[in-house]
């Protein structure tokens, strides 16, 4: 009997140890949700005075729906070039026999991660500036490709290495060239791969606000994380009716690609090729 009702008192507090944790992080989300749609929000969750007004004071703003839009250009942008140069490197790199292989791809993902992007600012603005690449959403793009290009070619090398060799023998007797062997054969097969590194580059640019900070100079061409730091009041005081909506809606984007990305392959890959 002693045992039983030890066991169920240390049920009782391991379940009440997840809820208390639960509850910790479910409560910003809470207010995240709410606070949106409440007349006079504060810090703390409430019922909130219905009302849509901060939304329409939200579109009344020049920069804030504009910069949504920008961010999914860097983003998608960033992660169509990552995806493709990543796929290409990774394929050679898996299939391609060359000396030092293995230390130059673990060199390069060493130096990606201790070289952070804050040490490099200066000689990539002094790069940006000499290719005429300040105040352009190409070249915010280009930095922050080449920052994540590393690490994605290290993500998809392992899948690549994991894809039946065979296919691409059989296709090249019947004549396939390489370009043809990589779209046709290698690609599908590594399509949870590519998702992981799209998903990933695109929630590493969706919240990087240093870069655009840096080299973008027109507010017009900002992202959403830069013209999220606007939404003060002239005494410094967060506005936040507004900061709470433009949250909300700079938020969904990401929700919603992991909700798609999630229910199309669920997130369970081995190597390159999905259980």
């Amino acid at each position: 009997m002693t045992t039983s009702w030890r066991g169920a008192l240390a049920q009782i507090g391991r379940y009440t140890f997840v809820s208390v944790v639960l509850g910790f992080f479910a409560l910003p989300l809470l207010w995240l949700a709410t606070a949106p749609f409440d007349r006079t929000p504060t810090i703390t969750t409430s019922l909130p005075e219905f009302t849509l007004d901060n939304f329409r004071a939200l579109l009344d703003n020049p920069y804030a729906v504009r910069s949504l839009w920008n961010s999914i250009v860097l983003a998608g942008g960033t992660a169509a070039l990552v995806v493709t140069f990543a796929a290409l490197a990774a394929y050679a790199l898996s299939r391609v026999r060359i000396p030092g292989r293995d230390a130059l791809l673990y060199g390069l993902l060493l130096l990606s991660s201790i070289v952070t992007g804050t040490a490099t600012m200066v000689p990539l603005f002094e790069l940006a500036f000499r290719l005429n690449l300040i105040d352009r959403q190409f070249g915010v793009i280009l930095v922050l490709s080449g920052g994540l290009l590393p690490a994605a070619i290290f993500i998809l090398k392992d899948f690549m290495d994991s894809t039946p060799t065979s296919y691409e023998e059989s296709a090249r007797v019947f004549g396939a060239s390489p370009l043809q062997i990589v779209r046709h054969i290698v690609l599908p097969v590594v399509r949870p791969g590519l998702a992981t590194v799209a998903v990933w580059a695109v929630a590493g640019v969706w919240g990087n606000f240093l870069v655009p900070f840096l080299l973008l100079r027109s507010p017009d061409k900002a992202p959403a994380a830069v013209i999220m730091y606007t939404l003060y009041t002239e005494g410094g005081q967060a506005n936040l009716a507004l900061l709470s909506t433009f949250s909300l809606l700079y938020s969904l984007p990401v929700v919603l690609m992991f909700v798609f990305v999630s229910s199309r392959y669920g997130f369970r890959f081995h190597g390159g090729i999905k259980r």
